[in-house]
């Protein structure tokens, strides 16, 4: 029986495009890059990366895929977000900059910088019942934090002081740190189940 492969977007307006396409790439996903409209149009699942939050957000109005993406994500599209792409996927922001605007989708309150800047940046290690032992390597890049999850959405991992920094809600899954970048692939190999699994 021949099978074709998990096609995954990848929102590529800015952020960690290649780290993303790369981790995909190596579990047997098709990764398409996406800027526009009409890049959406097939897709299994959606990515947002990490990046500046404010910077995609503008980029997706001056691309004209603002309202197409919120409307996808709205419509049952899988989506994994991890940093900047968990502000975007939040429903709410607690200290967004003026006019800064989400695609949303998952209940929940997020921060931006929510450890501070460049210079407060750290690696830890997690431990994720969900996705089981050992503990995961997690790099907080100026990242954002879950300050209030709706009942909709479930906590996967925190920081022993408690702020939340991974939950999912169906087919949405947002995380706070970067697995992209510390070999760690379990996060996206449970996007990829839930998207086969759908």
């Amino acid at each position: 029986m021949v099978t074709t492969a998990t096609r995954v977007g990848i929102l590529s307006l800015q952020g960690d495009v290649r780290e993303h396409a790369r981790v995909l790439t190596e579990l047997g996903a098709q990764v398409e890059f996406v800027r526009r409209p009409g890049e959406l149009v097939g897709l299994d699942g959606l990515v947002l990366p990490g990046g500046e939050s404010t910077v995609i957000d503008k980029l997706s109005r001056a691309f004209g895929i603002q309202g197409p993406l919120r409307d996808v994500i709205a419509g049952g599209l899988p989506v994994l977000g991890t940093c900047a792409g968990l502000i975007l996927l939040a429903n709410r922001l607690a200290d967004g900059i003026a006019g800064q605007e989400t695609f949303g989708g998952l209940d929940a309150t997020v921060r931006r910088n929510a450890f501070g800047g460049q210079v407060e940046s750290f690696e830890t290690e997690l431990e994720v019942p969900a996705l089981g032992p050992p503990t995961i390597r997690a790099a907080f890049i100026r990242a954002p934090a879950i300050e209030e999850l709706g009942p909709s959405a479930t906590a996967l991992a925190s920081l022993p002081d408690g702020p939340v920094v991974a939950a999912e809600q169906d087919g949405l899954l947002g995380i706070a740190f970067h697995p992209e970048s510390t070999g760690e692939t379990r996060f996206h190999q449970r996007f990829l189940d839930r998207i086969r699994g759908a």
